[in-house]
C-alpha cells in the first residue's frame, strides 16, 4: 500500500506550535502516515506521538529535518499544497494513487524552489485560507472520504454520541475493575485472565486488533456474574451496552458462547437475540480461547470436543471444530501447540 507523507515546511517553534500541531493532528486523522518537520521540535513530536501511542495507528512525527534534501531524494508522488496552484477539482484525478506521496504544507513563505521540486502544485481555492483547512480537504478529495473510515486500534476509544462524550479506556486494568465492581468472584478473574493471556498470543500471530481483543477476552464472561445459563454472553452484551460500549466489543461477548450459537439453535433454547455467530477475527479468537481454556488451564481441542460430544451438541462439535482449523491456518500453526 503507497504511503502518504507530510512535509510541514517552515515551522517556528516559537510561532507556529498550535498550528503545526494541528496539521500534524489532521494528517493522522485523514490517512496520512507520517509528518516530517523541517525544524527540529521535540515537544511537537512527543504530544503528537503521545495521542497516537493512547488513541492507535501507527502514524509518527519527526522533526529537524533537511526539507531540500528530503524533497529532492523522496521517491514518489510530490504535492505541494499552495493558493496559487491549479483549483483541487481540476487536477485531483490526475495525481496518482499507486505510489508514495509527499505533500508539502507552508507556513512562512514558501521558498519559490519549492513550486519547481514538486509535481503537482495544488490550490484548495485561490484565496487565502487555512493550511490546516487546506490538509484535510485534500487528504478527503484524494482517498474519496475513504479515510474516514479507519479504525485506530488504541486504548482510548471514543464511542460515537448524540448527547455528549463518550470515551472508553481498553486496558486490563480497567476491564478488570469493571468486573470487580460487578461482584465478579476470583475464580472469574483468574479464568477471564487466562482466556486473554492465550487470545492475546494467537492474536498477536495474526494481526487482531489487541487492545478490543484484550478486552473482549478480559470481559467474555462478565454476564455470568448475573446469569450462569447459556444465554450470559447475551446478558454480558446488554450489561456493555447499557454502559456505553461499542459494539465491536459487546459482539465479542455476546458471541463467544461454545463454537457460537446459530439461529436455528437460539431459537430453540428460547434465547432472545439470534445473531449469535462470531463473525470478526477479534470474536472468533476470544471464542475458541475460551473453548480451550478449562478454567485456568489450556487444554487440548480433543479435550473440548469429547465435552460437547458427552452433551449430544454435535453442531457445536463441528463449529469449535471449524474455528480451531480457521485459526490455526490463520497463525500457521496448531493452537494445540502454541
Amino acid at each position: 500500500m503507497s504511503r502518504v507523507e507530510i512535509l510541514r515546511l517552515g515551522h517556528r517553534p516559537q510561532r507556529d506550535k498550535r498550528v503545526t500541531t494541528h496539521v500534524c493532528l489532521v494528517a493522522r486523522a485523514f490517512g496520512a502516515d507520517e509528518v516530517i518537520i523541517s525544524t527540529r521540535d521535540e515537544n511537537i513530536e512527543k504530544t503528537v506521538n503521545d495521542i497516537t501511542s493512547r488513541f492507535g495507528g501507527s502514524f509518527s512525527v519527526k522533526s529537524g529535518v533537511n526539507w531540500k534534501k528530503y524533497i529532492e531524494s523522496f521517491n514518489g508522488v510530490k504535492v505541494h499544497l499552495t493558493m496559487y496552484g491549479i483549483p483541487i477539482q481540476d487536477i485531483i484525478n490526475e495525481i496518482p494513487r499507486d505510489r508514495d506521496m509527499l505533500v508539502i504544507v507552508g507556513s512562512e513563505k514558501v521558498p519559490g524552489e519549492v513550486y519547481r521540486m514538486v509535481d503537482f502544485n495544488v490550490a484548495i481555492t485561490n484565496q487565502p485560507h487555512s493550511e490546516v483547512a487546506a490538509l484535510a480537504i485534500f487528504l478527503d478529495r484524494y482517498f474519496g472520504g475513504e479515510e474516514l473510515k479507519r479504525k485506530f486500534r488504541g486504548i482510548m476509544r471514543v464511542v460515537p454520541s448524540r448527547d455528549g462524550k463518550n470515551v472508553k479506556v481498553f486496558t486490563r486494568e480497567e476491564c478488570l475493575n469493571l468486573m470487580r465492581s460487578l461482584g465478579a468472584e476470583d475464580k472469574l478473574i483468574n479464568h477471564s485472565t487466562a482466556v486473554a493471556d492465550f487470545a492475546l498470543k494467537i492474536g498477536r500471530m495474526c494481526n487482531a486488533d489487541l487492545p478490543l481483543l484484550e478486552c473482549g477476552a478480559i470481559l467474555h464472561d462478565i454476564g455470568r456474574i448475573r446469569d450462569n445459563s447459556v444465554s450470559h454472553g447475551i446478558t454480558g452484551a446488554t450489561i456493555l451496552r447499557s454502559m456505553g460500549y461499542p459494539e465491536d466489543l459487546v459482539n465479542i461477548v455476546k458471541r463467544h458462547v461454545g463454537g457460537g450459537i446459530d439461529q436455528e439453535e437460539a431459537q430453540r433454547l428460547g434465547l432472545p437475540e439470534t445473531d449469535l455467530m462470531p463473525e470478526t477475527i477479534e470474536e472468533k479468537i476470544v471464542c475458541q480461547a475460551d473453548n480451550l481454556i478449562s478454567g485456568t488451564r489450556k487444554i487440548k481441542l480433543e479435550d473440548i470436543l469429547d465435552y460437547y460430544r458427552k452433551k449430544g451438541l454435535n453442531k457445536s462439535v463441528e463449529r469449535i471444530r471449524y474455528l480451531h482449523r480457521y485459526l490455526s491456518d490463520l497463525i500457521g500453526m496448531d493452537l494445540d501447540e502454541l
